[in-house]
Formats: structure tokens, C-alpha cells, sequence
């Protein structure tokens, strides 16, 4: 999911640490486990399966549901 997640953000997403909505676990976006490619990726939880984002390219955009999350922390340089 790195690949696509660089297309639309400026900073490296697949360390940034997600908790899911789900169970509460809390670890870097790197750490789910991705479907896919078509018709978009699905990354789930590792721990109860609930999806945590989906992202659905088009030839003009990007669609990105993060419904799945709590909250993302991204580390920023300083």
C-alpha cells in the first residue's frame, strides 16, 4: 500500500500508527494486511479483520475511506 499512499500524501503513511475502530488495536499502517488490487485495496485489522481503510484510484482521482480508523499519528520531521 506504500505505492498508492504516496500519491496522495507528502509523508511516508505506512509508519504512521492507526488504531482501529474495531478492537482498539493500535500499530504502524505497514502492519495490515492488504486486498486487492481491483477494484481498489482493502487493508484490514490484523488482529479482528475490520476494515480499516480502502482506497480506490480512478485515471483523475483518489478515493480514501479511513472509516475504519480512530485515529492516524504521523510522525513529522522537525
Amino acid at each position: 500500500m506504500a505505492g498508492p499512499l504516496s500519491e496522495i500524501f507528502a509523508v511516508d503513511v505506512t509508519a504512521a500508527v492507526g488504531r482501529c475502530s474495531g478492537c482498539g488495536s493500535t500499530g504502524p499502517v505497514a502492519r495490515l494486511r492488504v486486498y486487492g488490487p481491483e477494484p481498489g485495496l482493502v487493508a484490514r485489522c490484523p488482529d479482528c479483520e475490520q476494515v480499516v481503510l480502502r482506497l480506490v484510484r480512478g485515471p483523475d482521482a483518489a478515493w480514501l475511506d479511513l472509516r475504519g480508523a480512530v485515529s492516524l499519528r504521523i510522525a513529522l520531521p522537525s
